[in-house]
């Protein structure tokens, strides 16, 4: 593994870009560079939930009933996943921190593990919304099957007060929710792939682990967007 002695050069570390003075200024640079990108998603991931909360203002019985349409035991088993994800993220970081490679290979992989299994989770869940029409927009055209899925009570709603029309809204902020957190889980694998990568180089040690901390800044902002969406879509009622 690389270390300070073995690359160091008259400007300092080879980690060290030319334009830091220190590893210190590089490391607090970064990480806030990290926390001003998170911010800017919050605000992107807000302007979503405001959304949702307008429109469910709006037409509350068609969004209970849209959210009595979800299944929240797979929403649940995706934010066991998440919070277990970022335990590992967590755990990778720590272990960088203390010059273990081998164990932060095996954290990057276990997060990697689990952020593919968020994302077969998902499938399954949005599969089964193509499969009996519970889609956004016009393409909203519940099957016999969808309408058998459904309660009796949350039947007798869908039918009535233009509900099933409103409920098209319900869906499509659903999947543009889902879609762009799903395609954020995604983005995050192929940077923690990347990391293990460089991890496996032995370019981190207990001096230098930058990127792996803020990687995993980065997902833990991942797992929060979802533990809002959790409640927001499946438990509302």
């Amino acid at each position: 593994m690389a270390t300070d002695t073995q690359t160091a050069g008259e400007h300092g570390p080879a980690y060290l870009a030319h334009h830091f003075d220190t590893p210190a200024q590089q490391f607090d640079t970064a990480k806030l560079a990290m926390w001003v990108f998170l911010a800017q998603e919050m605000l992107f991931f807000s302007g979503l939930f405001v959304a949702y909360v307008v429109f469910r203002f709006w037409y509350p019985t068609a969004f209970s009933v849209g959210s009595h349409l979800l299944d929240w035991k797979m929403g649940m088993l995706n934010t066991l996943i998440l919070l277990t994800s970022s335990f590992t993220a967590a755990q990778a970081v720590s272990y960088a921190q203390r010059g273990m490679p081998k164990r932060v290979g095996w954290m990057l992989i276990l997060t990697i593990l689990l952020a593919a299994g968020f994302m077969v989770v998902k499938y399954f869940e949005w599969n089964h919304k193509f499969h009996v029409g519970f889609l956004p927009g016009a393409h909203f055209k519940p099957d016999a099957e969808g309408m058998v899925a459904i309660g009796d009570a949350v039947k007798l709603a869908f039918h009535g007060g233009g509900i099933g029309y409103h409920l098209r809204t319900f869906f499509g902020l659903y999947f543009v929710m889902t879609g762009l957190h799903g395609l954020h889980v995604l983005i995050g694998m192929g940077i923690l792939a990347w990391i293990w990568v460089r991890n496996h180089r032995g370019e981190f040690s207990s001096e230098y682990w930058t990127p792996i901390e803020i990687t995993a800044l980065y997902w833990h902002l991942v797992d929060l967007v979802w533990i809002f969406l959790f409640p927001f879509l499946y438990l509302i009622d």
